[in-house]
């Protein structure tokens, strides 16, 4: 078994989010558990009440295990930000329990930060298991820019952070967030004039949700997922990063047109002449999106999918800024099930 470093200085404070991840948390929590023993540093398990194994099969491993009271406050946003409440590390590392951790990532991120003391946080390369799912595919190309190596204006899929970073924003992670939570913290940082670095080193390998993608929609809506992007434009209005978030949230203006492309079809039975032209109107509306799609991706289904997603999208954008927000400070409840500092198994 890997040690972790809980004696002397801590370095690194690993924070792996977790929520019913059994079939990954072991390969996990051992890949970042040899993360941090190189460079002096600990790991932290934030469940978010899993209702499997994930939290058996962690007690096998001398980590800090933190879990939340209610299951009700589950979000993406609320598992970085418990786990952070309970870290030590000089730097912060986000890590989804689908992933794991690259042993060469830290020592070359932990030099360019020391190096660089205007950087608050680093990234590297993602390594992108699931090849098939539409989801993760689409979700990758839209990302392309952001996930180059040099500056960029967020750490989506895990960054290193610097302490003293987050501490002048205020928080690590808006725990009303059900998605974006990343974005939100990169825009904060940016606000308050800081830089952000995407290393070209591999620093994790992402697993993700092998589930049909039109279920994986599904799920999204259910889980609130898809309602990130209006929780977090509720939430940064009238903060310092607003305008950051309009000028770098470019999807937002691909659901501006997907709205009126609903308006437009609302309103189509009040300007036509006749049904014929009703259905005629309609029928042009529906396929265009759908074929400029098909076209651009060279794939019927891709583009079927495209346009589902946008719909799907823009609702949770409408549905997540009508949000009732929390203080993002406020604490999070949760318990201690296990700190290796006071373990005597360890």
């Amino acid at each position: 078994m890997v040690k972790s470093n809980t004696d002397g200085a801590c370095t690194v404070s690993i924070i792996i989010k977790a929520l019913n991840e059994e079939q990954r948390i072991t390969e996990c929590i051992e890949s970042a558990l040899r993360a941090v023993e190189a460079v002096g540093g600990e790991v932290v398990l934030a469940d978010s009440c899993s209702t499997d194994r994930t939290v058996e099969i962690a007690s096998k491993y001398p980590i800090r295990i933190v879990q939340l009271k209610h299951p009700l406050e589950r979000c993406c946003g609320v598992g970085p930000q418990l786990g952070y409440l309970y870290t030590l590390g000089e730097f912060i590392y986000i890590l989804d329990g689908d992933m794991e951790m690259l042993s060469t990532f830290l020592p070359e991120a932990l030099a360019f930060l020391r190096q660089n003391k205007e950087v608050g946080g680093v990234g590297g390369m993602v390594v992108e298991m699931n090849q098939h799912s539409l989801e993760y595919v689409a979700r990758m190309e839209r990302a392309s820019g952001h996930m180059k190596a040099g500056e960029v204006d967020r750490l989506d899929m895990g960054g290193l952070y610097r302490r003293e970073a987050i501490e002048q924003t205020g928080y690590f992670s808006n725990r009303n967030l059900h998605s974006y939570e990343e974005f939100d913290l990169a825009m904060r940082l940016r606000a308050s004039g800081w830089r952000l670095w995407r290393l070209p080193f591999e620093s994790v390998r992402h697993h993700g949700h092998d589930a049909p993608p039109y279920r994986l929609l599904l799920r999204r809506w259910n889980s609130r997922y898809i309602c990130g992007l209006g929780e977090l434009l509720r939430n940064a209005w009238q903060q310092p990063h607003f305008n950051l978030v309009l000028r770098n949230a470019r999807e937002l203006r691909l659901y501006a047109l997907v709205l009126l492309w609903w308006i437009t079809l609302l309103a189509a039975p009040w300007v036509a002449a006749d049904m014929h032209q009703l259905l005629s109107a309609a029928a042009l509306l529906f396929a265009t999106p759908v074929l400029l799609m098909w076209a651009k991706k060279k794939s019927l289904s891709k583009g079927i999918f495209s346009v589902v997603s946008w719909n799907f999208n823009t609702a949770g954008l409408v549905r997540g800024l009508f949000a009732t927000p929390r203080q993002p400070i406020a604490l999070v409840k949760a318990s201690v099930l296990l700190d290796p500092r006071f373990s005597e198994r360890l």
